[in-house]
């Protein structure tokens, strides 16, 4: 999972206005937490946090939190799949902090054609062009 610790004036800053930095970063923090819930209840090996910030309350147990780096949104995802298999050579399956539709079974089910070998890839389209998650073996 790829995050930025839910702090005013550093998250969701495309909704201020009409929200406050607060309220954009509340937001933030409910979003991540619900993420954060659904991945803590995904069948997996090891569950990582690439973060941009520090551990808050919000982070449940059993997560590697690793540091985010690279310039882009691009490049953080492409550092955070290179250094979280670098400790544990495994397929990965990489999701960002407000994924709202986001379930354990839709995980497992990204995860399955990457363990079971077949499959390099996984990937969750957005209706708006984009991808809400990115599976590589």
């Amino acid at each position: 999972m790829i995050a930025k610790e839910p702090v005013p004036g550093r998250v969701k800053t495309r909704l201020t206005p009409p929200f406050t930095p607060a309220q954009a970063a509340a937001l933030a923090e409910a979003s991540l937490v619900d993420t954060l819930a659904a991945v803590a209840a995904t069948p997996v090996s090891r569950r990582v946090l690439a973060l941009d910030g520090t551990p808050g309350r919000w982070l449940p147990g059993g997560f590697d939190v690793i540091g985010q780096r690279g310039a882009g949104l691009d490049e953080r995802i492409a550092w955070a799949l290179v250094d979280a298999q670098e400790t544990l050579a495994v397929p990965l399956v990489l999701i960002g902090m407000d994924t709202p539709q986001v379930t354990p079974g839709l995980l497992a089910a990204a995860a399955e054609p990457l363990v079971s070998d077949t499959a390099d890839a996984t990937f969750g389209m957005a209706e708006d062009g984009g991808f809400w998650l990115l599976g590589l073996r």
